[in-house]
């Protein structure tokens, strides 16, 4: 175990590099992580609450260097080295997979009967219901995936468009794009804790939007959202609703907003709402409770999930829905490919939704809802065990995500890989999160803070001491 006095003192801000750092009006790449380490204004613009000292802390990448043929070495050797290189980094991922607690990721896969697709070079460019030239594809896996999400948020097949994505940001981009396209003159409205790839949206789109406060949970702040769509009632909204923020798990009430947008004179034909569902746009349909539903029963333009998330993939991969009579502003013939594209991305990956597919068939609904319900369970006793433990925390009702008071040793931070935010952090309790893992975590955190106790502690000795010897 570090010396709990030096884990403290690694903490210590550094200084600023100087503009030495800076030669010739350029930034070299290694000395701008430096620099924006320390710089809140600069890499922070979203931070929750003030926190002292650095808020991020870049942490450089190695390089991997390639095994060029080398005279000296037989082809023998060379693979040998290779396929060594290669066990150890699988033994990184065992561990990195081990411990792994602060993003949303089901880690509790296994795609051994589909190890065979990789020797193909699946490719599903263009439109997933128009085939291409292109034959090596899995279209069928993919139009059967996005059928079994149009029926989870009730949209007839008809009606809808869809595409498996490369991420959920992907899945924000196109819904927003979507939005953009119909109503070219609207303002973009979503909460200040939005993913930061709603407001990158209005940034490429170089759309006008507004950035709404939130509540203490973490929703959107419904007067706040009112007040700004009466300024702009002359234009056309386009709203992102969170159905789970990034951060605390807040889940934007839909009915609220569908409500303030009457209240404000919005008819349905000037309105489009995009809803953010990475993580809970996925488990909402599975909880008993009542809750704001997301469903196309209601007036509603898109629905975007994460497919890495909680159902698990060992490729990042997404779902965007919307409607077929909104994709139509963007979709466009292609003779290259011989279909039609209204993706962002061209090429796109064709294993993906063969993973979805498989998982989704071999769970079914009711293997998701069993799925959902543990995560629940398990976040409740999570809160209940740091409780005991004298730590505050915050479970918001309709989430997974327990959020708490930030750990003060950043190699704690780095172990579990938590995802922090001014001066709290959470952990996202997925389907692969056990509640044996749980109470290691919650043991290694309070073994953490104590650590950072003794350590303040032995400093207030220290300067006491120094203080009597000049005496």
């Amino acid at each position: 175990m570090a010396d709990p006095v030096s884990l403290a003192a690694s903490c210590a801000m550094p200084p600023v590099l100087s503009k030495s750092a800076v030669t010739g009006g350029e930034v070299k790449r290694s000395a701008h992580m430096k620099m924006d380490s320390y710089n809140v204004g600069a890499v922070a613009p979203y931070q929750a609450m003030p926190v002292a000292g650095p808020v991020i802390t870049h942490h450089k990448s190695t390089a991997l260097p390639v095994v060029e043929p080398h005279p000296e070495m037989t082809e023998e050797e060379r693979e040998a080295r290779v396929a060594e290189m290669i066990g150890s980094y699988m033994k990184k991922l065992a561990e990195r997979t081990h411990h792994h607690m602060g993003y949303p990721y089901n880690l509790d896969f296994d795609y051994g009967l589909l190890e065979g697709l990789t020797k193909f070079s699946i490719n599903n460019l263009g439109d997933p219901f128009i085939e291409s030239n292109y034959g090596v594809h899995s279209r069928e896996f993919e139009v059967g995936v996005l059928n079994w999400f149009a029926r989870l948020w009730e949209i007839d097949e008809e009606e809808y468009w869809g595409y498996i994505t490369t991420c959920g940001t992907e899945g924000n981009l196109h819904g927003i794009l979507v939005g953009r396209e119909n109503f070219p003159d609207g303002v973009m409205y979503a909460s200040s804790e939005s993913h930061y790839s709603v407001f990158k949206a209005a940034r490429m789109y170089r759309m006008e939007s507004e950035k709404i406060p939130t509540l203490e949970t973490g929703e959107i702040n419904y007067d706040d959202l009112k007040a700004a769509l009466a300024k702009n009632a002359g234009k056309p909204a386009i709203l992102n609703v969170n159905i789970g923020t990034t951060v605390k798990g807040a889940v934007d009430d839909l009915d609220r907003v569908l409500e303030v947008l009457k209240e404000t004179g919005y008819t349905e034909d000037r309105f489009y709402i995009h809803c953010d569902g990475a993580l809970f746009g996925m488990m909402m349909p599975f909880l008993s409770r009542d809750a704001p539903m997301v469903t196309f029963r209601k007036p509603i333009g898109s629905v975007s999930v994460s497919g890495h998330k909680f159902v698990g993939a060992p490729v990042p991969c997404g779902v965007i829905i919307t409607r077929f009579k909104y994709v139509m502003a963007l979709s466009s013939d292609v003779e290259y490919l011989n279909s039609r594209d209204a993706t962002i991305m061209g090429s796109r990956n064709g294993h993906a939704p063969v993973y979805l597919w498989y998982t989704l068939t071999r769970k079914g609904y009711e293997g998701m809802r069993r799925d959902v319900e543990k995560c629940m369970r398990n976040a409740h006793v999570l809160k209940q065990m740091f409780e005991s433990a004298g730590i505050r925390t915050m479970l918001n009702e309709l989430s997974n995500t327990v959020v708490f008071e930030r750990p003060k040793e950043e190699a704690f931070v780095r172990k579990w890989q938590l995802a922090c935010e001014g001066d709290i952090a959470h952990v996202v309790v997925m389907p692969n999160i056990t509640v044996e893992k749980l109470e290691e975590f919650v043991a290694d955190y309070v073994q953490s803070r104590a650590r950072v106790s003794i350590a303040a502690a032995k400093r207030v000795a220290c300067e006491a001491k120094a203080a009597e010897e000049e005496l």
